[in-house]
């Protein structure tokens, strides 16, 4: 079988790479990580030490290959009186995933990012990428905001997926909806979990009470506790991420603190998912190391991707490329937990 040269940008912790390798058909070459805690999580997993800058590439020095990936971040454009177009970017790090590809030509490009890109800056942002890509660049786009609750996740995250093919006469439609709906309880922690994931009745209390200042003025915004048999709200990075994301665990049999916190642990047995919980909401498997502390851990499974997502788009990629080039071949099912 032909095995399709990646290069991961923006790799994050490799949520992307992660997808496309379940396939058994890519094999990754180069990859660029900024944050250190995240390539000490990359490393552990996959034995690459990312590159850490990617405006110091130089593309001469690149090895072909023949899909690039990225979760590229966003980032306003200088569009005022201009040609919306390739000089546009400049300054921003799309404008160095723009410069890799107009240089190598790979033979296809997937780029994530959240879905607010599609309004950002009233969707001039949006437009801006895919004029550069279609355009500028010559490549076919598809572009589609997808959930990863519809891929067997019980997560609710939507995340905008660009898909771009060098050949215009590659046949690409994005993954369906693939059913089988997960619940919270196919990735809650089998066994009691340590009292430091509890809250404090002290902060259960703030948490409280800032909702019900919020309720008395209409909003539906503060923490929120999760049923077993539903779904997550999104993981994100920040306090909010694991505050809407509660669950009431009564397992715990040891409530002395393990950390600082004021008060005592909360009797109410509410505490917050964790690090490997958030894992398994983003699709990455239990055998996936976890090198780095809580903090960062909660941070890095916030910022990657859905990877069952990836891995349906990664199939239907390489699919639609084998057809291109004449060679069918049977793919590895997705990752379902």
């Amino acid at each position: 079988m032909n095995m399709y040269k990646t290069i991961d940008l923006f790799a994050g912790i490799g949520g992307i790479r992660l997808g496309f390798e379940m396939t058994n058909r890519t094999q990754n070459i180069f990859s660029v990580e900024m944050d250190k805690y995240a390539c000490q999580t990359y490393e552990a997993n996959f034995g690459d030490n990312p590159l850490g800058d990617v405006t110091k590439i130089k593309v001469n020095d690149l090895d072909n290959f023949d899909i690039l990936l990225a979760g590229f971040p966003c980032q306003a454009f200088s569009i005022a009186g201009r040609r919306l177009g390739f000089e546009d970017t400049r300054g921003t790090l799309f404008f160095d995933v723009a410069r890799i590809i107009k240089h190598k030509r790979p033979k296809a490009f997937l780029l994530e990012n959240v879905k607010g890109l599609v309004n950002h800056k009233g969707g001039k942002t949006l437009e801006t990428i895919l004029r550069v890509l279609e355009n500028d660049l010559n490549y076919k786009v598809s572009v589609k905001v997808l959930n990863a609750k519809n891929y067997g996740l019980p997560q609710n995250r939507e995340r905008i997926y660009i898909v771009g093919f060098e050949d215009e006469n590659v046949d690409f439609k994005f993954p369906e909806y693939v059913g089988d709906q997960q619940t919270l309880r196919h990735i809650i922690e089998e066994k009691e979990v340590s009292s430091k994931y509890y809250l404090s009745d002290t902060y259960l209390q703030t948490l409280k009470a800032h909702r019900e200042r919020h309720e008395t003025k209409g909003n539906g915004f503060g923490y929120q506790i999760l049923s077993y048999d539903g779904i997550s709200n999104a993981v994100v990075v920040g306090g909010m991420g694991r505050e809407r994301n509660l669950i009431i665990d009564d397992r715990l049999s040891d409530f002395t603190p393990k950390t600082r916190i004021k008060g005592e642990i909360n009797k109410e047995s509410v505490r917050s998912l964790t690090p490997r919980e958030w894992a398994r909401l983003q699709g990455f498997p239990d055998t996936f190391e976890i090198p780095v502390s809580d903090t960062q851990a909660y941070k890095q499974f916030g910022n990657s991707v859905a990877v069952n997502v990836i891995h349906h788009i990664a199939k239907e990629m390489i699919s639609a490329l084998d057809k291109a080039e004449g060679k069918q071949c049977r793919l590895k099912p997705a990752l379902v937990i």
